[in-house]
């Protein structure tokens, strides 16, 4: 096989790590809350801002700051759950949208005004592994090994917790499930507040790799959405599965044709797939 070929196809690879950690978060909440958060990417950023603000303005070490940045991102996937999200929750989908759709708007305005456009980076870059001709980015290789793990640990609490069990049943039948001595409403902040923190995480990992600015939500938006649709929304191993599938459409399509026509080819794939599976590639 072609090295440069097989270098681009383990990048692929280690990209869709990162792709399957929004998109498992992003999943877990449309399966349970039955709300799509158009502005789910948008609280990456504001991790992203708030690693910034740590560790190169407060002169905070990066792990500390990172923790502290999934810890605010937790917090604030759960607020914009229960300020937002549950006064509307019985309401019509298009009042949804138009909600986390409004916050998405917010959340870039707010952050334009702090921060400006100007794009800003932690100034940390790690170097690339080489093995025989290929170069490996450190970086997503340790996106990819920190999404692994947390996405294990998502799957053993899902499966081995009260509350795990409780989200895996208000996700099968979300109105009858109070009969059975569940308090939904914490079952919902809990949910969005795991979605936070996936997203915090996310954060961690992509500032190492990315420049910051208000719209980088707008960079990673379209082709997380497209993974849960293409895996089938609320399918959480479906959505996990087209994270990686697609991060290998744009690598290939990359390599063979443009990197600027990668994700271009990603979308024309998937829109053709839509045809023959239009509840997704995994739908059950």
């Amino acid at each position: 096989m072609d090295t440069f070929l097989l270098e681009a196809m383990i990048n692929g690879i280690l990209l869709g790590g990162v792709f399957a950690l929004l998109t498992i978060g992003l999943n877990l909440i449309f399966g349970v809350i039955d709300v799509v958060w158009i502005a789910y990417t948008e609280l990456v950023m504001v991790g992203m801002y708030a690693i910034y603000c740590l560790y190169s303005g407060l002169g905070l070490p990066l792990l500390v700051a990172c923790l502290i940045a999934v810890a605010f991102v937790t917090v604030l996937g759960a607020l914009v759950h229960f300020l937002i999200i549950a006064p509307i929750l019985d309401s019509p989908p298009i009042n949804q949208l138009l909600a986390t759709g409004g916050l998405l708007f917010f959340l870039q305005s707010f952050a334009t005004l702090l921060f400006t456009t100007d794009f800003r980076n932690i100034g940390v870059r790690l170097p690339s592994l080489q093995l025989g001709g290929m170069f490996i980015s450190t970086a997503r290789l340790l996106a990819f090994i920190v999404a692994l793990i947390a996405v294990t640990c998502l799957y053993l609490f899902l499966k081995y917790t009260y509350w795990g069990l409780a989200i895996r049943a208000i996700a099968q039948d979300r109105h009858i499930i109070g009969l059975m001595g569940i308090d939904q409403r914490w079952a919902y902040g809990i949910t969005s507040a795991i979605g936070g923190a996936l997203a915090g995480l996310a954060a961690c990992l992509l500032v190492l790799q990315y420049d910051i600015q208000p719209f980088i939500g707008n960079s990673f938006g379209p082709i997380v959405w497209m993974n849960c649709v293409f895996g089938g929304l609320g399918n959480l191993v479906g959505g996990f599965l087209s994270a990686f599938i697609v991060s290998e459409i744009i690598a290939i399509s990359g390599y063979y044709i443009s990197t600027d026509l990668s994700y271009a080819c990603a979308f024309a794939a998937f829109i053709v797939i839509m045809f023959f599976k239009p509840r997704g590639i995994f739908s059950k």
